[in-house]
């Protein structure tokens, strides 16, 4: 039985026009922007964090932010940790220019404002309004890291994406995707994996897209074009899979509740073959 309180927000969320849903998202009524956009400082140290254990660090390394939201504190962070360029890519979300004076005073050395505009050393940062592979189409120079967050799951197809994230990748770079694996609407974070493709997409999947990918299947997309990957967990809801786990749809199961109950994983990707 599907609960009625998700049969209802879904089917609103999904018929909600873009510019209430980005108004929405902007002034936190009901949604949440993602922690790069809230808690830029907080990203940073989960970046680090994750980068150190397979050897990372961000110093003196070019970055590409995949989706970075609009907001450019992360950037600025990076920057601030001794990142030595950044590059903030999305080619759906116009820059957020809300917080363009908080940023200038929280990162005096990297940032100006004045009133909503925000003024950044372009040697330094540099903002792509568009696709990856546009990115690189017009000359966009490789990175060492790439690095997102919450952005891999609304991929529509993922198997056209990767081999640009490979082809902007370096040699001697890395990767580093942080993948939530739940339904976004969070309390029922197993519901979107008991229906049907057709349903899925007939009623339920939100105009932002959720491609319901699970852990095991990113990792294979990926070795299609980096010789080093792997993924680990980052949050698990073990008591959420078991209650939904009746419903859950044979082909998003791998047999293992302890890989089947992740809902947030960091994967890994390194030595792109091209």
């Amino acid at each position: 039985m599907i609960p009625l309180d998700y049969l209802v927000l879904r089917v609103v969320r999904r018929h909600l026009p873009w510019r209430l849903f980005r108004f929405a998202l902007l002034h936190e009524f009901h949604l949440q922007p993602g922690l790069e956009t809230r808690e830029p400082k907080a990203a940073v140290d989960r970046y680090a964090r994750l980068l150190a254990e397979a050897g990372q660090g961000f110093d003196q390394r070019e970055i590409l932010i995949l989706g970075y939201g609009g907001s450019p504190g992360t950037g600025l962070e990076l920057l601030a940790r001794g990142a030595k360029r950044v590059v903030l890519l999305d080619p759906y979300v116009p820059p957020d220019r809300r917080s363009a004076s908080q940023l200038a005073q929280a990162y005096p050395q990297l940032a100006m404002s004045s009133g909503e505009t925000l003024s950044l050393d372009p040697a330094r940062t540099q903002f792509v309004h568009a696709s990856l592979q546009a990115y690189l189409e017009q000359g966009g120079a490789q990175v060492d890291i790439v690095l997102s967050s919450s952005v891999l799951e609304h991929v529509r197809d993922l198997g056209e994406l990767v081999p640009f994230l490979a082809q902007v990748t370096r040699s001697d770079g890395c990767q580093l995707h942080v993948i939530d694996l739940r339904d976004h609407f969070l309390k029922y974070p197993f519901e979107m994996y008991c229906h049907t493709d057709e349903v899925w997409r007939r009623f339920f999947d939100p105009p932002s897209h959720l491609n319901r990918q699970r852990a095991w299947e990113y990792e294979a997309l990926f070795k299609t074009e980096f010789s080093r990957v792997r993924w680990q967990a980052v949050e698990q809801d073990l008591l959420a899979f078991r209650k939904a786990s009746a419903r859950i749809r044979p082909s998003f199961l791998s047999g293992d509740e302890r890989v089947d109950s992740v809902t947030r994983i960091a994967l890994h990707a390194a030595g792109p073959r091209i």
